[in-house]
């Protein structure tokens, strides 16, 4: 009896990380695009071998440079990672977080301590929501040497999120648009694995690197204050601070809720359940805006936060906004845009938003960052942290230490006198309205001239 014909995914089960040429004239053809061929003219039990061959190849690649913590290891890594679709990549890197797959950080200096929002932060460079949204691998994403880690966002009831696909590379933009739509597990699941690991994330917030969760509410819901009310009773215990996000693109009426009367009425009843949560600590609430906000929605958010005694802003959410100098083919895919294209945008947002609350209300700058000098702009815009995601996407795991050494080399090399880094947090937006008043022949920025005297500005 004759042996079957060896199935056209064979040499990718056998362990080959490229499958070999097609023979003619368009032989010359990547191997990305020769696996794709192979992969669609395999039989089905084929193509899901050669599917698994092809995520455990990638595992193995990424594991390996993990491992050894070689950023151009990692590089030769990323193009065999981008043969896989977005979000099953993002799968993939968050398993591997997970399984504690990643070379510890180096310790951070005192040069970068923050102390803000009741916490003491080890360095102010934070993940944002977004990667880890169901609370899966909360302790090996603090191995990558992030100060702090935000997981979600978290909705009361599990719900599927928006039809696949949903994530988009723009990999000439160094960006990515999704349109994910609040994918959750729900309270319970997060509730549950948090809880798993409260004495282990006591002993990290003691050692400065303190844990958040981002709210959300339900796509079905009628009831938007209930939901996030919801998500601060059950989770708010486990967290050091709270995000009420009322700024994704993704969830239809989301962003209505940043209306003044509906953000006053929806943050009233937040903290007063903070308020009453057993806890001896209370979480910070903070409250997560868009970039695509108007002027008077930007005064209207300011007024709400300052009256209510809010604890913190995020700025920013992705953006529905596409500049013209995006060059992939996908950047018209509905969703929200996030990278180096919403870099200015949010710094800018992040700049308004420190004026209008006359820093007095700390902020988390988030969008674009993915050096130190991105991280650095937004410091001195008025963040006080900073957070990354897409950079993730793009530099892998290890740019988190190239941002947090390249922030400290340029602190280093700074002439300023200060010595604490929250003391140029806004510098370059006190030293604009002090020479703005100066041009209308004021006398400076009011309340702000005690700080501006600190920076050595006044």
């Amino acid at each position: 009896m004759r042996p079957p014909a060896p199935s056209p995914a064979a040499p990718l089960l056998a362990g080959r990380t490229r499958p070999p040429p097609i023979v003619g004239a368009s032989s010359r053809k990547c191997p990305a695009t020769c696996w794709a061929e192979q992969m669609a003219a395999a039989p089905l039990r084929g193509r899901l071998r050669a599917l698994a061959a092809a995520l455990g190849g990638c595992g193995l690649l990424l594991g390996s440079a993990l491992a050894v913590g070689d950023e151009r290891l990692y590089s030769a890594a990323m193009p065999a990672l981008r043969v896989l679709p977005p979000e099953a990549a993002h799968g993939l890197a968050l398993r591997a977080a997970a399984l504690g797959l990643l070379p510890p950080a180096r310790p951070d200096g005192p040069l970068l301590e923050v102390r803000v929002l009741g916490q003491r932060f080890c360095n102010p460079v934070g993940l944002a929501a977004g990667f880890d949204k169901h609370g899966e691998a909360v302790d090996g994403l603090y191995k990558m040497g992030f100060g702090f880690v935000e997981v979600g966002t978290v909705t009361p009831k599990p719900q599927e999120g928006n039809p696949r696909p949903r994530v988009f590379r723009l990999a000439e933009d160094e960006a990515v648009i999704n349109r994910y739509g609040f994918n959750s597990h729900g309270h319970v699941a997060v509730e549950r694995r948090l809880r798993a690991r409260q004495e282990t994330q006591l002993r990290l917030t003691s050692a400065g690197m303190p844990l958040g969760v981002n709210l959300g509410k339900n796509k079905s819901s009628t009831d938007a204050a209930a939901d996030y009310v919801a998500g601060v009773r059950m989770l708010g215990p486990l967290a050091d601070y709270l995000v009420v996000n009322v700024s994704s693109p993704n969830t239809p009426g989301l962003r209505d809720l940043q209306g003044k009367t509906e953000l006053r009425d929806l943050l009233t009843k937040v903290l007063a359940e903070r308020d009453m949560l057993p806890c001896e600590r209370k979480p910070a609430v903070l409250v997560k805006i868009a970039p695509d906000l108007t002027a008077q929605n930007k005064r209207d958010v300011a007024s709400v936060v300052c009256e209510l005694g809010v604890d913190g802003l995020i700025v920013s959410n992705t953006t529905v906004s596409r500049p013209s100098s995006l060059r992939s083919r996908q950047c018209t895919e509905p969703g929200g845009l996030s990278g180096k294209p919403l870099r200015e945008l949010s710094t800018q947002t992040v700049r308004e938003m420190y004026s209008l609350t006359r820093g007095r209300v700390p902020i988390i700058g988030v969008g674009g960052v993915s050096s130190g000098r991105d991280a650095l702009e937004k410091i001195r815009a008025g963040a006080s942290l900073v957070q990354m995601y897409t950079a993730l996407v793009y530099h892998g795991p290890l740019v988190v230490g190239t941002v947090k050494r390249e922030l400290e080399e340029l602190l280093r090399g700074s002439r300023t006198s200060w010595r604490r880094l929250e003391q140029i947090t806004g510098a370059d937006t006190l030293q604009n309205q002090r020479l703005a008043g100066r041009s209308r022949g004021q006398a400076g920025t009011g309340l702000m001239l005690p700080v501006l005297g600190r920076l050595g500005l006044s």
